[in-house]
C-alpha cells in the first residue's frame, strides 16, 4: 500500500478561489516525491490537505491508509511534518524545545539521537530566537524526526539556507529515505529536486502538468541555444527542422529537439555572415527548461 494516495483532490476556499483542482498521485515507502510549481500553482493547499490541517473540497487522501483528518489520532503519531516557518517559542533553549515536543509523543526516538543528526549539540542552551536560520530549520527537522516519522511532509526545507547547510538537509533526507521513510518534499529549488526526488510532479495553477522520473518529466522538452539579439537572428531554414527561433528579452532563443546538430548550423550561420555571437550559450533539455514550458513562463534575462 503506498504511503500517502491522493486521488482527485479539490481544494476550494470560502472566496470561491478553485486553488486545488482534481489532482491525483502518491507517493511510496522508501521515496522522496517532489512537488513543484510556481507560486499560486497550489502546493501549499496540497499540503495543508495531506498532513490534516484541512478537509479537501472534493476527493480524498489518505495517508498510511487512514484519513488525515478523521482519523487523525492514527496518521499523525506516525507522520513528520516540516512546514515554511516552524513558530517554535523563541524563549526556549533547543534543548527544551526538543523535550517538551518529545513529551507529546508515543514513540519517542532519543532526543541525543535527534541532536546527534540535525548537529545542534553545541547549540542544546541556546535561546530558539538567537539561532541562525540554518539553525532553526534543523531544529525544526529534529522535532519532525522525533516521533520516528513513517511519512515525513518537507515544505520548502531549505529556504533560507545557505549551499553547505542545504546539501546537509538532503543527506539527511537520503538517509531516512534509506531507512524506509516516505517523503512529500515541496521546494522552488530546481537543483533540489533534480537531486532529491525519485518522482515529481510538477503543479500549474491547481493542475498537475506533469508527474513522473525526472527523465519522464524532461523527455519531449526541447534543448536551447541563445545569444545575444544584437548579432541579429537566423531563418528557420538555417536550422533544423522542427526548430523555432525567437526573441525573449535582449536574446535570440533556438529551441530544438536535436542540440549538436542546431548548434553546428548556428556556427555555420554566424560564420557565413560574419557575426559575433555575444553570450552564446547552450543548454540540453533539463528539469529546468521542461518547468519553465509548462508552468507557460519564458526565459528571462536574469536566468540566461
Amino acid at each position: 500500500m503506498s504511503a500517502v494516495v491522493v486521488r482527485d483532490l479539490e481544494r476550494t476556499y470560502a472566496s470561491g478561489t478553485r486553488a486545488v483542482r482534481g489532482i491525483s498521485f502518491s507517493v511510496e515507502r522508501g521515496e522522496v516525491f517532489g512537488l513543484l510549481g510556481t507560486n499560486g500553482a497550489g502546493k501549499t493547499s496540497t499540503v495543508d490537505v495531506v498532513t490534516g490541517l484541512v478537509r479537501p473540497s472534493g476527493g480524498s487522501v489518505s495517508v498510511l491508509g487512514h484519513d488525515p483528518v478523521r482519523e487523525r489520532r492514527q496518521v499523525r503519531p506516525r507522520t513528520g511534518v516540516v512546514l515554511q516557518s516552524g513558530n517554535l517559542p523563541g524563549d526556549l533553549t533547543v534543548a527544551e524545545s526538543l523535550q517538551m515536543w518529545s513529551g507529546t509523543l508515543t514513540r519517542r526516538r532519543p532526543i541525543a539521537e535527534v541532536v546527534e543528526v540535525v548537529a545542534l549539540h553545541h547549540k542544546l542552551d541556546a535561546p530558539v530566537k538567537s539561532l541562525s536560520g540554518g539553525e532553526r530549520r534543523r531544529l525544526d527537522l529534529g522535532v519532525a524526526l522525533l516521533g520516528r516519522p513513517e511519512v515525513l511532509v518537507l515544505d520548502e526545507p531549505t529556504t533560507g539556507l545557505d549551499a553547505q547547510s542545504r546539501r546537509s538537509v538532503w543527506e539527511l533526507v537520503r538517509d531516512l529515505v534509506a531507512g524506509g521513510t516516505a517523503v512529500m518534499l515541496t521546494t522552488h529549488h530546481l537543483e533540489e529536486a533534480e537531486e532529491l526526488s525519485d518522482r515529481l510532479a510538477i503543479m500549474h495553477r491547481g493542475l498537475v502538468a506533469a508527474e513522473g522520473t525526472v527523465a519522464d518529466v524532461v523527455a519531449g522538452h526541447r534543448s536551447e541555444i541563445r545569444w545575444k539579439a544584437d548579432a541579429g537572428r537566423p531563418d528557420v531554414a538555417d536550422l533544423s527542422p522542427g526548430d523555432t527561433v525567437q526573441h525573449h528579452g535582449r536574446y535570440v532563443v533556438v529551441r530544438t529537439n536535436h542540440l549538436q546538430r542546431s548548434l553546428s548550423r548556428v556556427l555555420a550561420w554566424a560564420d557565413d555572415h560574419t557575426l559575433a555571437l555575444s553570450e552564446l550559450k547552450a543548454t540540453p533539455a533539463s528539469l529546468e527548461t521542461a518547468f519553465l514550458e509548462l508552468a507557460g513562463t519564458h526565459v528571462t534575462e536574469e536566468a540566461a
